[in-house]
């Protein structure tokens, strides 16, 4: 018959037992840490392989005309340019207070005035959902002469990086012709300015960008009641568009077409 083993002998088998499961414990917590820490840096590997490749796709159209930027205008589905009699000029309000346009979006009329505010400055060419500025603002620098292309909230991917490699083409503050900012046009925006009953206070149905200019009424015209605001809809982006757009509306054919 065998003996039954010591009390010491069994304490060590427990001991044993207990030191192998504290191991595969610490294995399993390792374990996890390291998959956790393998998630994160693709959480931010992907966040930051994002802008890496917009800038990318962006740059490679370094070498390409404006034209040669997205669509044709009727591949792009760019719609008949629209006029309408404007109003605003150096109307003024404070800045902060919040004005309602009357079309989507804005070619014209009452704005901030605030040196540093409004206009916004000229060295900057492109605006995201998350920096845009203020409508009131952006209203000011179309008085100046700028052509504005505004985009909705379905913009994204390859069209955005196209609208931003437009935006390149006009970088620089010393040539006037240079007069061009991209930003978004934002659901807010829409619900904010949107009548029914009003085609103008929306975009047209199926369309996604927009090209807006306040227009003087001809190069040189000092005849406020000739003022009018210009807008072009597209589905997409089209450079051969705004190349266009900016030839018939230059900088020149607005309010105040000399200042900044």
């Amino acid at each position: 018959m065998a003996k039954k083993p010591a009390k010491s002998d069994r304490r060590a088998v427990i001991d044993d037992i207990r030191k192998k499961q504290r191991g595969a414990e610490r294995a399993r917590g390792t374990a996890i840490i390291v998959v956790c820490v393998l998630i994160a840096l693709a959480i931010v590997g992907l966040a930051a392989f994002k802008p890496i490749k917009d800038s990318i796709q962006t740059s490679s159209y370094d070498s390409a005309a404006l034209q040669d930027i997205g669509k044709s205008p009727s591949a792009a589905g760019c719609q008949k340019i629209v006029e309408r009699k404007a109003d605003g000029n150096q109307q003024h309000e404070a800045t902060g207070t919040q004005i309602t346009y009357t079309t989507a979006p804005p070619a014209f009329g009452p704005h901030w005035n605030e040196y540093g505010v409004a206009p916004v400055a000229m060295s900057r060419k492109f605006y995201s959902r998350s920096d845009r500025p203020e409508l009131e603002q952006l209203v000011h620098n179309l008085e100046h002469g700028y052509t504005i292309l505004w985009y909705d909230d379905t913009v994204d991917g390859a069209e955005l990086n196209e609208i931003r490699a437009i935006a390149k083409k006009f970088t620089g503050t010393s040539d006037f012709r240079d007069k061009f900012i991209a930003v978004p046009w934002t659901a807010a925006d829409e619900k904010e300015t949107y009548k029914k009953g009003d085609a103008t206070t929306s975009f047209p149905k199926g369309t996604h960008v927009a090209l807006t200019h306040w227009s003087a009424g001809g190069n040189g015209e000092t005849d406020t009641s000739k003022q009018k605001g210009a807008f072009e809809y597209c589905a997409g982006v089209s450079g051969q568009a705004v190349k266009t757009f900016m030839e018939k509306f230059p900088y020149t054919d607005s309010p105040e077409p000399t200042t900044m």
